[in-house]
């Protein structure tokens, strides 16, 4: 018995006969799909634009994760005319007034000595802000909302003001 590979012409080892030493060429592979053009600012495939929004126009704001254009709204999920789009804000961010620790510790240690003066110290108050501002944006089949976390009192009434400037290019 012959532990080697026998050479005849159905033997799976043996070397295809011909001018050419080696396996040959490898079948024609399935290109796929047609390739789609790189687009550098996106970093990706770029979708066709259904509304035909000229791509190339500087966002005047963002809100979130929603950048606004002079005609454009733009998304995660797409683009879309900004022209007959409804803007929702619903502040649900609470601001809470309250004694910081530091404060109600130096009052005790200093009552002991001035009562007057550790009472005064009591008056210092400290504001902290938690929550988040819901914005949403609805319009031509689309619909997207977006959440900001509220790190101050005041950005209620920031965001408010941009949602009411992309209110002014949506009429």
């Amino acid at each position: 018995m012959n532990q080697y590979p026998n050479p005849n012409p159905g033997d799976p080892w043996q070397q295809p006969s011909g001018e050419h030493q080696g396996w040959g060429l490898p079948p024609e592979q399935h290109g796929g799909g047609a390739m789609e053009p790189y687009n550098p600012g996106t970093g990706g495939y770029q979708a066709p634009d259904p509304y035909g929004a000229v791509p190339n126009e500087t966002p005047l704001l963002t809100i979130g994760d929603i950048a606004i254009t002079q005609n454009t709204v733009i998304t995660p999920a797409g683009r879309f005319p900004i022209k007959g789009t409804v803007w929702t804000v619903t502040d649900m961010s609470r601001t809470e007034t309250s004694t910081p620790t530091w404060a109600v510790i130096t009052a005790i240690l200093i009552f002991w000595w001035t009562c007057l003066l550790g009472l005064l110290i009591l008056l210092v108050k400290e504001q902290k802000t938690s929550g988040h501002i819901q914005v949403t944006v609805q319009g031509h089949g689309s619909y997207h909302a977006t959440s900001i976390p509220a790190a101050r009192a005041s950005m209620g009434r920031q965001i408010n003001d941009q949602v009411n400037y992309a209110r002014s290019l949506a009429a």
